[in-house]
């Protein structure tokens, strides 16, 4: 009788709660992520001490549900992953100290698994029950609201840094921009069902050259000339229409958001999203180009715009180019269990003393 192998993986890094269930490296049993979206819109950001409380309320129920889910019983389990880092250290060490606590309780290994590699892995797994495995080398852009990243993957578990942000992450320049638009927070996902209806070419910015390692990535330019831009037009009053449509209703309808979005504004949000896309991609291209990439690895949070798949798939970057499903982008606990497979075959298990690290980095 064939042994399966079960891990139950955690993932706190910073604002949801998820708890996974997989088996065999491709079977997903069960997937539970509770979001804090409520409790930091009206700041505008995620507020780490009120992200840490929130963990707290969460963990059980959210471990709870997904064993459920699962069908499984903690005694069927092979393992328990967590992500280690990079992360909000407060929310960190929620998930990674349940995780301890259960695995000491239950005699079961620890995998530490860092939060970078689980969104690659979230790629491998689907691509590889798919049946179109990621052939390697690959490239892998992983693109979020904290994380602008450009990996070379050669073989399982060994990376090369290639390229990163020097400055704002992709996703948090989208945010800052819808912020400062009046569409709260999150912005970027506002920010990619309106950029459709205006002219992606009306407002022609442009990026800095780097110096140095001229595959890295630098947004605060272009966020500032988004502000400038804003500045120099009377933009208050519809800004304010925005911020009192978001207080009566905080999910509004792309309907609504049109009601009081003008066609310029419409034509700034399509340009500042061409823009991102545009910089992400050539680098990619770059990149992907000087390691003879046989393969490109798009994830992350930012992975769920439809403009840079579109763009993205569009071009193949000279080879194709795998997404992971919208639900596999986000944070989530599949990643870190896809992530902690090769550990468990390797016997990468981790000891009870290890620490949450916010810094942590990949290669």
């Amino acid at each position: 009788m064939t042994t399966r192998t079960r891990i139950l993986a955690i993932e706190s890094s910073c604002d949801e709660t998820a708890a996974a269930l997989v088996e065999d490296e491709i079977v997903i049993l069960s997937s539970v992520v509770a979001s804090q979206f409520e409790t930091h819109g009206k700041y505008g950001g995620v507020v780490p001490e009120l992200a840490s409380r929130e963990h707290l309320r969460a963990i059980v129920p959210v471990v709870r549900s997904a064993m459920r889910q699962a069908g499984l019983e903690y005694e069927q389990l092979s393992a328990v992953a967590a992500t280690v880092g990079p992360g909000l250290v407060g929310s960190l060490l929620v998930g990674l100290t349940f995780a301890k606590a259960l695995c000491f309780a239950r005699n079961l290994p620890l995998i530490a698994v860092n939060h970078i590699e689980g969104h690659i892995h979230a790629v491998v797994l689907e691509s590889r029950r798919d049946g179109h495995p990621v052939e390697l080398p690959a490239l892998a852009l992983i693109v979020s609201g904290g994380h602008t990243h450009l990996f070379e993957v050669r073989e399982r578990g060994v990376y090369r840094l290639l390229g990163r942000t020097r400055d704002d992450a992709a996703g948090e320049a989208f945010d800052k921009v819808g912020k400062l638009l009046g569409f709260g927070y999150p912005g970027g996902p506002i920010i990619d069902r309106l950029a459709p209806f205006g002219n992606p070419r009306a407002i022609p910015f442009t990026f800095a050259k780097m110096k140095g390692n001229t595959l890295d990535f630098s947004f605060s330019g272009l966020k500032t000339a988004v502000l400038r831009w804003v500045e120099a037009r009377d933009m208050a009053h519809e800004i304010a229409r925005r911020k009192s449509l978001l207080a009566e209703n905080s999910r509004p309808t792309t309907n609504e958001w049109l009601q009081v979005t003008p066609p310029m504004t419409l034509d700034l949000l399509a340009s500042f999203q061409r823009a991102v896309i545009e910089e992400l991609l050539r680098r990619a291209r770059v990149a992907a180009d000087s390691m003879a990439a046989r393969s490109v690895i798009v994830s992350g949070g930012v992975a769920c715009n439809s403009g840079l798949r579109a763009a993205a798939l569009e071009t193949r970057l000279g080879c194709p180019v795998h997404f992971p499903s919208p639900t596999l982008s986000t944070d989530n606990a599949v990643m870190i269990a896809a992530a902690a497979f090769p550990k468990f075959r390797r016997g990468e298990f981790a000891d009870l003393s290890v620490v949450a690290q916010a810094n942590l980095v990949l290669a």
